[in-house]
């Protein structure tokens, strides 16, 4: 049984949670909280944060601009990964920017990242190209778009 989440917009005092989920996820490529601050300024209607039980288990950051998105982050807490927190993080984000007209979610993934990528597809993520060396350790990346004009 899928546990249910409360999928909310994020507050300030959410960040020092997110810091761990973030953290557990990337190690030493975790972002900062600077980084989320600023996020939760300049993105902060698509800053979302899922919640089981009053904890925040996971966080999604889409940004939009030019009538695009992009999905900037996503990630949930070790302990409910795989519990459906995150396609239901993805789900809501994709709602919101339906409501504001926007045309695409665009992301980029780690090449080597075969979880990430097939949950991607799975929701109907079209791969769009690899991006040699994109990532800071030198990884490629690899483009996604869903288009969301399309039902």
């Amino acid at each position: 049984m899928q546990a249910k989440y409360r999928v909310r917009r994020v507050r300030l005092p959410d960040l020092p949670r997110i810091l761990e989920i973030e953290r557990a996820g990337f190690g030493k490529w975790a972002w900062d909280r600077n980084l989320f601050a600023e996020y939760t300024h300049t993105c902060g209607e698509h800053f979302l944060v899922a919640e089981e039980g009053g904890k925040v288990v996971g966080y999604a950051i889409a940004c939009l601009e030019r009538g695009m998105a992009s999905l900037d982050s996503i990630a949930v807490a070790p302990e409910a990964r795989g519990k459906g927190a995150a396609a239901r993080l993805l789900a809501s984000l994709v709602r919101r920017l339906k409501r504001r007209g926007v045309a695409r979610l665009a992301l980029m993934v780690k090449v080597t990242n075969r979880r990430a990528r097939a949950f991607y597809e799975r929701h109907g993520f079209r791969r769009v190209r690899q991006v040699a060396r994109y990532y800071e350790d030198g990884q490629d990346g690899v483009l996604y778009h869903l288009d969301l004009a399309v039902e």
